[in-house]
């Protein structure tokens, strides 16, 4: 098992962030790939104009890739946010504002994960009243994505670069996810398992797959140190992944890793082309 098994989207706001935002499906697409993955592009605004949403979704069509992953609103990413949803007052308020807007644009797409980043611990704020917030609009992310068809996903970062994102273990991604699916009784929150941040946090990969493969919606990868292509980095990124496979693992992996230097589009040469087409 390797690369070649594994069905791969591009993240198009780390990847291609050289082109237009409506470029970027079209480009994805000329490199080979078939299907792509999207923070939510608009970190000012949680319900865009209708023509934004729809432009974005011709773009996606006419490129003929499909969208299989979507964040919800989360601030300024990138930026200094990790998230919206258990930040009390206009962020929590806009999170919600989002729901049915990111859900929508994701049904109208046949996107089928939603990704619900949990914000920042607060200076003097109280982590109990977050984490009750949280819980709340999770339950609501959860529901809306149920409504579509589509699993919530809660994502572990990491704490030298989110020091102040209180997610930063597997463990604790994964007790969320168990309240969540406690509170809706849905089942459809699951944890997104990122290779790089989970390694930033010096977890053991092997053990964290072994552990949690069953809980998790999606994988996505960079190597590290670096955050760059796989082989730029030390991680054995096709070990893990066949690790995954081994383990019942048959979604989809996010490559959400950065270029470097060079264009977007020679930042593919550890994966042969025939391998990038979704199988």
């Amino acid at each position: 098992m390797g690369f070649a098994d594994q069905r791969f989207n591009v993240n198009l706001s780390i990847l291609f962030t050289e082109l237009p935002l409506l470029e970027r499906p079209a480009a994805a697409a000329a490199a080979g790939f078939t299907a792509v993955e999207l923070w939510w592009p608009w970190v000012d605004s949680p319900t865009p104009e209708r023509s934004e949403l729809d432009a974005l979704k011709k773009a996606i069509e006419d490129a003929g890739v499909q969208l299989t992953g979507l964040n919800f609103y989360a601030g300024q990413l990138p930026g200094p946010d990790r998230g919206a949803l258990s930040i009390p007052g206009a962020e929590s308020e806009r999170f919600r504002a989002n729901i049915d807007v990111a859900a929508g644009f994701a049904a109208s797409l046949g996107c089928k994960a939603l990704n619900a980043l949990y914000g920042n611990r607060l200076e003097g704020g109280d982590p109990a009243e977050q984490d009750a917030l949280a819980l709340e609009n999770l339950v609501l992310a959860a529901r809306a994505a149920d409504r579509i068809g589509a699993i919530l996903l809660i994502e572990t970062l990491n704490q030298p670069e989110s020091p102040l994102y209180p997610l930063v273990s597997a463990p604790a991604a994964i007790e969320v996810v168990d309240k969540v699916n406690g509170a809706t009784g849905l089942g459809n929150a699951r944890f997104l398992m990122d290779l790089y941040h989970l390694s930033m946090n010096g977890e053991d990969l092997p053990s964290v797959i072994e552990q949690y493969t069953a809980k998790t919606g999606h994988v996505q990868i960079a190597d590290n140190p670096g955050r760059g292509a796989p082989g730029t980095g030390s991680l054995p990124l096709e070990e893990l992944l066949g690790q995954l496979k081994k383990a019942g693992y048959d979604g989809w992996v996010g490559l959400e890793y950065k270029a470097g230097d060079r264009p977007s589009a020679e930042a593919f040469d550890w994966l042969p082309r025939e391998a990038r087409a979704a199988r």
